[in-house]
C-alpha cells in the first residue's frame, strides 16, 4: 500500500462486508516525529492524518487512485492520544460509479467515536 503517511500507522486486519462496508484495524505508530509537534507533552493525531488514512484506505480497497472532491459532516469527536489509544477501528462504507468514490466513514476506539465524516472523491486515471 502506497502511503504519504510514512510509517505513522499499520494496517493490521481489514475484512469486506455486505454492501461495500469494510472495517479496517489499524495502529498509530506513537513514536512518530508527528506527535513532537502536535503537541509537545500531550500527542493528539491531527485530523487530516487521519482523513489521508481514510483515503489510503479507501485506495487499497478499491484499487483505485483517489483525489478528494469534497467531504460534508465532518466532526472530530475524541481527540486520538497515540500512547492512549493507538489502536483504531474504521468503517468505511464505500460506493462506487464509474469514476467516482463515496465513502461514509466512522472512527472509533474501544466504544467512544473519534471521527465521522462522508468523502466524495473522484477516481483519477493513470
Amino acid at each position: 500500500m502506497q502511503t504519504i503517511l510514512t510509517d505513522f500507522y499499520t494496517l493490521q486486519s481489514s475484512e469486506k462486508e455486505e454492501n461495500g462496508r469494510f472495517i479496517a484495524n489499524i495502529s498509530l505508530n506513537k513514536d512518530h516525529d508527528i506527535f513532537n509537534g502536535h503537541f509537545p507533552g500531550n500527542p493528539v493525531t491531527p485530523g487530516v492524518c487521519m482523513m489521508q488514512i481514510v483515503k489510503e484506505l479507501t485506495e487499497e480497497f478499491t484499487g483505485a487512485q483517489l483525489f478528494l472532491k469534497s467531504a460534508s459532516n465532518v466532526k472530530f469527536m475524541a481527540i486520538i492520544n497515540p500512547f492512549e489509544t493507538p489502536d483504531l477501528t474504521l468503517q468505511l462504507d464505500i460506493t462506487e460509479t464509474e469514476d467516482e468514490v463515496k465513502v461514509k466513514n466512522t472512527t472509533s476506539f474501544g466504544e467512544t467515536i473519534a471521527l465521522k465524516m462522508s468523502v466524495n472523491y473522484k477516481k483519477l486515471t493513470s
